[in-house]
């Protein structure tokens, strides 16, 4: 039962200014996003976390490397193109606010299942490579350091939300209902019955507890007794 530690990128240039940069060179964090990175990092730093992943995309690299110069014992960024952005074809460089104005912006807020971008991927298909990405690098984890092993992907926005969708069983029509907001955190624990969501677009809080045994893999009856009081984060 491993267990992945879902991260978004800082905020970057693009969204600040409202564009959408899907796989645009260059793209990288802005003040605001460095900050966000390097507080998400001394939020790891209490966590042993086995491997960190990145979308090849030099916003996540970065904010990958923030968590890496607070981790002891993982020495090497591993890059997964699996967890890319999704390939938003024509739209990508353009102006959200001028994108709302388009047919297909209605069919990626309630229909995404429907949506596929001009030039470039349905999200059904970003769902599908991004599930097997992490499903196989969770599956190899495990195997390779244990069921308590814990990792740390840090992707996209609507990468991350269409791998939480998936874990939390739910359609694809419905990840919009999700929020995944610039250096949050979110958890998924993958046992051999079910997936556990853990934590959804957090900001704060305690995470040692994550480095403790995971047990049973069974669901607890009535919720059980949860993990340990929070501990200090080292600094």
């Amino acid at each position: 039962m491993a267990t992945v530690i879902l991260v978004r990128h800082g905020r970057t240039t693009a969204n600040a200014s409202g564009v959408l940069a899907g796989r645009t060179a260059g793209v990288k964090l802005d003040k605001t996003g460095r900050e966000q990175a390097g507080r998400t990092a001394q939020r790891l730093s209490a966590v042993p976390v086995v491997a960190v992943i990145s979308s090849p995309l030099e916003r996540c690299r970065q904010t990958s490397r923030s968590i890496l110069e607070r981790q002891t014992g993982v020495a090497k960024l591993h890059v997964d193109a699996g967890i890319t952005e999704c390939d938003y074809g024509q739209w990508q460089g353009r102006a959200l606010s001028d994108l709302a104005a388009e047919d297909l912006w209605s069919v990626v807020q309630t229909q995404p299942s429907a949506a596929t971008f001009p030039g470039g991927e349905s999200l059904a298909a970003m769902q599908a490579r991004a599930i097997d990405s992490i499903r196989r690098r969770d599956g190899a984890l495990e195997g390779e350091h244990g069921p308590d092993a814990v990792w740390v992907a840090v992707s996209h926005g609507d990468i991350i939300k269409s791998i939480l969708a998936d874990a939390l069983g739910m359609h694809l029509d419905l990840f919009q209902r999700l929020n995944v907001d610039p250096a949050s955190v979110s958890i998924v624990r993958y046992g051999t019955t079910r997936p556990a969501v853990l934590a959804v677009n957090t900001h704060a809080g305690d995470l040692s507890w994550l480095g403790a045994s995971t047990g049973s893999a069974d669901a607890q009856v009535g919720g059980g007794a949860g993990p340990e009081a929070p501990v200090s984060v080292r600094s």
